[in-house]
């Protein structure tokens, strides 16, 4: 019969480890590489959001034509949710073409989720606003035109709530600054 033998270390108030030889405070390589993959997946959802405010803005061209540019006098919710909805939402959505208080609020949520985004900045509102905005956004065309349920709606929404929970605006972001403001110190929601 073999015998074991057992080491114990005993820790005592002179034992010191170096906070960088911790197990919790050196960052892997595969830790660096996700924060970097969870900061570019914001940043390019960032630019999604500002380019569809831009175009819509300014009729680039690319979805907006510049006869229907919002500055020109067109209306960024009038065409899709006019002629584009289609199911159980299709009524509301097509009272609500056009209003002007609808475009204004699709318009700034639009550029204020993308600024946000691109900066790194109150991921937590952001993710609860463009999740909001990106449901509604679903539920103009149901069924959706080639899944039962999904689309890219549903996937930005829970890509954004997942940007949130690992602190992605924290890499390549101002998130970390964002963070140590009075405000979002006392407001937590703000982070």
């Amino acid at each position: 019969m073999e015998t074991m033998t057992a080491t114990v270390e005993r820790i005592t108030a002179n034992t010191r480890v170096p906070a960088a030889e911790t197990t919790r405070d050196v960052e892997t390589t595969r830790q660096r590489a996700t924060r970097y993959v969870f900061a570019g997946l914001r940043i390019a959802l960032g630019w999604t959001f500002l380019w569809a405010f831009l175009d819509k803005l300014f009729g680039l061209g690319h979805g907006t034509a510049a006869k229907n540019a919002w500055i020109n006098g067109g209306s960024p919710t009038k065409g899709f949710l006019t002629f584009g909805a289609a199911g159980p939402f299709e009524g509301f959505y097509h009272e609500i073409a056009g209003a002007a208080w609808a475009d204004w609020l699709f318009m700034l949520g639009l550029a204020a989720i993308g600024v946000a985004l691109l900066l790194g900045i109150g991921m937590r509102v952001t993710a609860v606003a463009g999740g909001i905005l990106l449901v509604m956004m679903w539920t103009v065309v149901l069924p959706p035109e080639n899944n039962l349920f999904m689309d890219d709606h549903l996937i930005y929404a829970g890509l954004l709530a997942g940007l949130a929970l690992v602190g992605a605006g924290n890499t390549l972001g101002l998130g970390r600054v964002w963070a140590k403001l009075p405000i979002v110190r006392r407001f937590g929601w703000l982070k």
